[in-house]
């Protein structure tokens, strides 16, 4: 009689097959989710932009209660920007009436500009992140 361990085939492990459908299957993950992940970090990086010039905005609104004018320096506004920041921030323009807000700085070797006036009239006028 023959014993059952030499008729038996040796099942145990992966096909090359089947190690090359997981290996494409996983590309094919990661090639979507990559330039997913850099716009979300791109947009997360924006954020920062966008909070100085609200707070700039409510600081604004704040010295023109005060002062029925809006501040053309950032220190009339006891303002001091988080250092070292992503933007620089800055006042362009300001009046009696209006002002606008400056933010700029780099993303992944791109400039990136936001503006925001007393409206609260946000723009982004130079995209650092690619849509």
């Amino acid at each position: 009689m023959k014993s059952d361990s030499t008729n038996q085939s040796d099942t145990n492990g992966f096909t090359l097959i089947e190690l090359l459908i997981v290996v494409a299957i996983i590309g094919l993950l990661a090639a979507v989710a990559i330039p997913n992940y850099s716009k979300v970090q791109c947009k997360s990086k924006q954020a920062e932009a966008k909070k100085a010039l609200n707070d700039i905005r409510t600081a604004q609104e704040a010295y023109y209660a005060e002062s029925d004018s809006y501040a053309s320096r950032l220190i009339s506004l006891n303002y001091f920007p988080r250092q070292p920041g992503r933007y620089t921030i800055s006042i362009v323009t300001s009046s009696r009436i209006t002002f606008t807000a400056q933010a700029s700085g780099f993303i992944n070797n791109k400039l990136d500009s936001w503006s925001m006036d007393e409206q609260g009239l946000l723009k982004n006028t130079q995209p650092g992140c690619s849509n």
